[in-house]
């Protein structure tokens, strides 16, 4: 009817003119200041470019989504960057001097940002790769920012950020997954399947011109290991900083000298290893179920091997001394280890697990661990999230209205508080109170992206697909908790 049409056509004039319209503007101002990131509960590190420390304060750093976390582990007090253009942040690294973190994303045109620490506000932004970047990290001169894009990119890039302009820039033909600057920065090494590749600076610092020069690669000398993957990379610091240090998946940590020839291996006994860090007195290898190997730097000798994390499936709630984590039977199954980094300050390491848990380690005697710190998160999507209703039973089951539920593609559901309580106080995390395990299948609390080698994890990935709870619900009287999984099952 023309009277309809009239009257629709009149209703959005009005509208339009409405003050709520031109309000929209300010309330959206007005909220940016109201709402903040207070607290981020989970990570996407899946390898050793995802996890940085600074050297100067010990704070560390990583990818949770598009959000970059700031954790100070002693205080376990976090800041955020919040990356604006929404793109999952994949590699983050500090500046020598703690002032400055540069951040690779992926999506489609991904940019290498700097951001200001203290501000946390960005303040340079690079667009030349174009599918995606796997590496980035500062030269210890802090002249150069390099970034690597991944399988699909294939670009090296080597930035001047202060003045803005790209220097040198080549392509890999492999895929790329660590780089490492020399002590004096006149070169860095990257590292990836069957690729151990030296990267020289000199040219790039004569060169005059405004447009990149192609950046002088050559290949180390690989001998009888050419078919290995090499996942992670360290340049030596200190006595041994003429040589470079890496690490394979199959399990061996390798030497380079001067010469770009592999001078030495040494055999890590573990099923799979994916990352190493360095100090100036000791290396630390990250490998399977939960072992963190250290060696001498000097000869590659042994030293010791550090306390696991939980075992998969663990009781969180029943761990309540420092005592119960350093009882991990032999059979236990732990989680791998796919990211260390060592705070040179403090001489804690950090490590992030596959099923997603994150610890910080007192390292300072190898032979006497403690632990600094620790954080268990879901190791898959989250598909939903129930408060508990503010009801006076509850608090006799130790719950609250600050306490909330979530479920996940990882088969559990896991209860959390949102304020700090000393009541029943688990020693593995601060935040969680309880995982429910629905089903004994530990597989779906392991992430398949975070081995390096992806195409083996193909069998992990259907059994996850296979699994997960999708909605989760609490009752009035917070007596019940019902949940509706994948498969079509009510519980």
């Amino acid at each position: 009817m023309p009277g309809d049409g009239f009257t629709i056509t009149s209703r959005i004039r009005n509208l339009l003119r409405s003050p709520s319209i031109k309000n929209k503007k300010k309330c959206k101002e007005n909220l940016t200041s109201k709402v903040t990131l207070e607290k981020v509960l989970g990570i996407t590190t899946s390898g050793n470019s995802g996890l940085t420390c600074d050297p100067q304060s010990g704070l560390l750093a990583y990818p949770a989504g598009c959000v970059v976390v700031l954790l100070n582990p002693k205080k376990n007090r976090q800041h955020h960057i919040i990356n604006t253009s929404r793109k999952t942040i994949t590699a983050l690294s500090f500046s020598p001097d703690g002032k400055y973190l540069v951040t690779g994303e992926s999506g489609h045109l991904p940019a290498v940002r700097l951001w200001e620490v203290a501000e946390r506000r960005q303040v340079a932004e690079l667009q030349k790769h174009k599918y995606g970047v796997s590496c980035v990290a500062f030269s210890p001169n802090n002249k150069f920012i390099v970034s690597v894009g991944n399988q699909h990119d294939m670009m090296v890039n080597v930035w001047a950020w202060k003045k803005d302009v790209v220097v040198a820039a080549n392509k890999v033909s492999s895929k790329v997954t660590g780089v490492s600057f020399s002590e004096d920065s006149s070169y860095f090494v990257t590292v990836g399947n069957r690729h151990v590749r030296f990267w020289y600076l000199d040219h790039c610092k004569a060169s005059k011109t405004r447009t990149p020069v192609p950046l002088l690669g050559r290949s180390g000398l690989l001998g009888e290991l050419r078919n290995n993957f090499f996942c992670d990379v360290s340049c030596g610091r200190g006595s041994t900083s003429d040589s470079t240090f890496c690490i394979t998946s199959s399990g061996l940590l390798c030497e380079f000298n001067s010469k770009r020839m592999l001078d030495k291996w040494v055999d890590l006994r573990t099923g799979v290893a994916q990352s190493l860090s360095l100090s100036e007195d000791m290396i630390f290898c990250g490998c399977a179920d939960g072992t963190v190997r250290a060696f001498s730097p000097v000869d590659l000798q042994f030293v010791s091997t550090l306390p696991r994390p939980h075992p998969l499936g663990s009781d969180v709630s029943a761990v309540t001394e420092a005592s119960h984590l350093f009882k991990t039977k032999t059979e236990d199954r732990c989680p791998d280890v796919i990211a260390v980094t060592y705070d040179p300050v403090n001489r804690w390491l950090s490590c992030v697990y596959n099923d997603h848990s994150l610890y910080v380690w007192d390292v300072r005697e190898v032979h006497r661990v403690g632990k600094v710190n620790s954080a268990l998160f879901h190791a898959a999507t989250v598909w939903d999230l129930e408060v508990f209703p503010d009801v006076p039973g509850g608090l006799a089951a130790g719950l609250s209205s600050s306490t909330f539920f979530t479920c996940s593609a990882d088969s559990t559901i896991r209860i959390w508080r949102m304020e700090y309580s000393t009541q029943s106080q688990s020693i593995l995390s601060n935040d969680l109170l309880k995982i429910i395990y629905i089903d004994g299948n530990t597989g779906t609390l392991l992430d398949p992206e975070c081995n390096v080698n992806t195409e083996k994890s193909g069998d992990v990935q259907t059994a996850e697909i296979k699994a997960g709870i999708r909605t989760i619900c609490v009752s009035p009287d917070g007596k019940h908790l019902a949940s509706g999984d994948r498969n079509g099952m009510l519980r």
